[in-house]
């Protein structure tokens, strides 16, 4: 199983605020097998040796070095904490605070020395949903399943859902007429399941209101069908999980689910490159492109698109967003594309963190502007 503290959009952002030399940023990658934690524990003590050295290069305040120092000699040596580990391990450091989240997605081991976090590893977080709810829908059961990364499946209790079909179809509404509960359309197989979804609908509502979880439903047809074309919840996925789920296990459903999570993710993308591709079409006049990180100063980044593994070392500057790149990476410099995607973040622009090949051009980064630059 995998152990996870996700990051909210909300903690990131705070991550991206941070500014204050010294601020210790590191990767490692884990696994979740902890008779195999060690060499994790030896990757980690090798990037806090790097992060050490190149604070002592710029001659930083021993008073600072040390309780950072520290900090990660006690995470090295948590036997509790090292048995409870996901894909990969991101450590934010500095002389006052650390904070530490175990992610799903694999990373690379790297470390950042700078005047500021570097987040963008962690932006698949917030970019790819791994929360979802799961509606397991049929004639003679009915359930609303919650799906998380980091804790198993389990059915959330909603009040005033039906037991079933009868018992929804059973319960007098007060749009009914007598009229038409005789009439012959009234009830109909199609009417019935519909009277039933709607049913469920109603019932949802107070659970999923203000949500922005993805709702997949798991339902043989026509059950799937009509549910989606009653349901009021805005996240109400396209795709469902076929077959009858009446008797169907938490856990299945999940695992299901999670490869629908994975097609969300993909679409995404493609949606975006397709924009992208037509906007670029349009002619210089009309490609709202720009330099990037003039853009992200100025707040007219709409959308960013960026590769989650690409470092480039410089500086950026605060004021007109000009680039300064440098030869290597130092406690001196930090990463340009991480600084272009806290600016954007910051912005309220919405980012997709993706490998390279996802990237349109295979560039490092790619964006949709508010307005021209």
């Amino acid at each position: 199983m995998l152990h996870i503290d996700l990051p909210t959009r909300s903690d990131i952002l705070k991550l991206a605020h941070m500014r204050g030399a010294p601020c210790v940023s590191i990767y490692v990658s884990t696994t979740p097998v902890t008779e195999a934690a060690q060499a994790d524990r030896t990757a980690l003590k090798n990037l806090a040796r790097e992060a050490m050295q190149q604070l002592e290069a710029i001659q930083a305040p021993k008073r600072s070095l040390w309780p950072i120092e520290a900090a990660i000699a006690e995470i090295e040596d948590d036997d509790e904490f090292w048995a409870q580990q996901a894909n990969s391990l991101a450590i934010f450091l500095t002389p006052e605070s650390v904070r530490t989240y175990r992610l799903p997605s694999k990373m690379e081991n790297q470390v950042h020395v700078s005047d500021r976090f570097h987040i963008k590893p962690m932006l698949r977080a917030v970019t790819f949903a791994h929360d979802a709810y799961v509606l397991a829908i049929g004639m003679g059961a009915v359930r609303l399943i919650e799906v998380s990364a980091d804790l198993p499946p389990h059915t959330v209790k909603v009040a005033d859902l039906p037991k079933d079909m009868a018992d929804a179809t059973g319960r007098r509404r007060h749009t009914s007429r007598k009229s038409q509960m005789s009439s012959g359309e009234e009830t109909s197989e199609n009417a019935l399941l519909t009277r039933y979804a709607r049913t469920v609908d109603e019932a949802l509502r107070a659970v999923l209101s203000g949500q922005e979880r993805p709702l997949i439903i798991a339902a043989a047809e026509p059950m799937a069908s009509i549910y989606r074309s009653v349901s009021t919840y805005p996240h109400t996925v396209s795709e469902s999980l076929g077959g009858s789920a009446d008797h169907t296990a938490d856990h299945v459903l999940a695992d299901q689910a999670r490869s629908v999570l994975d097609g969300l993710y993909a679409a995404d993308i493609a949606a975006f490159r397709d924009l992208y591709t037509t906007r670029e079409a349009q002619g210089p006049g009309n490609r709202r492109r720009g330099p990037r990180a003039r853009a992200a100063t100025f707040g007219a980044i709409d959308t960013l698109i960026v590769d989650m593994d690409a470092v480039v070392p410089g500086t950026v500057d605060d004021e007109d967003g000009a680039v300064t790149l440098a030869d290597h990476a130092s406690a001196d410099t930090y990463g340009v594309v991480d600084e272009i995607v806290s600016r954007a973040l910051k912005s309220g622009a919405r980012i997709i963190a993706a490998r390279k090949d996802d990237v349109p051009g295979n560039g490092v980064l790619a964006a949709i502007l508010r307005f021209a630059m």
